[in-house]
């Protein structure tokens, strides 16, 4: 201990002028740092504030509220559109159609057979025969792709084809 109080006894006016210097240099330091730092400020402010003096923050932070709304519509939609799903598969989407003659030996092909199912093959098959003197029309219950009826071979083809698509093929 007593060494370094003589160290310091004979050398005290260089080390305060170290210190000093080492003072001045941290000040300079400090000085540049600090009017970078004030440069840079300035440079946010401008950004933040905007060309016509709006406040960029602001804008971000009204933007993100109209995406976290649009969020929330679009939420609703897919809701929605779920729920028309769900009606339209009771909806009628497939009809197969039969035209032929039930009589063979007399008039033309006026007699028809049309079938109406929804997605899940639950519907109904409308038969109207057209005869000279009169004409019948009438409609068979349709669960499941069959009916509970007997079925013609004209209202079996008509379902036939709702079930595969094809409403006028060999027509």
């Amino acid at each position: 201990m007593e060494s370094i109080r003589e160290v310091v006894s004979l050398y005290s006016v260089e080390i305060i002028l170290g210190l000093a210097l080492a003072i001045i240099i941290l000040l300079l330091i400090n000085i540049i740092f600090g009017i970078r730092v004030s440069k840079i400020k300035k440079r946010y402010e401008l950004l933040v504030r905007g060309m016509d003096k709006t406040n960029i923050e602001d804008i971000l932070i009204r933007h993100g509220e109209e995406i976290d709304d649009i969020k929330e519509e679009i939420a609703a939609f897919e809701e929605a559109l779920r729920k028309m799903d769900n009606k339209l598969a009771f909806a009628v989407q497939k009809v197969g159609f039969v035209r032929y003659n039930a009589f063979g030996e007399m008039g033309s092909e006026l007699s028809f057979s049309i079938a109406f199912l929804d997605d899940f093959l639950n519907g109904f098959v409308l038969t109207s025969i057209y005869g000279r003197e009169n004409s019948i029309c009438y409609a068979k219950p349709i669960k499941n792709g069959k009916s509970i009826y007997p079925l013609s071979a004209e209202e079996i083809q008509s379902i036939d084809r709702a079930i595969k698509g094809d409403l006028f093929t060999n027509l």
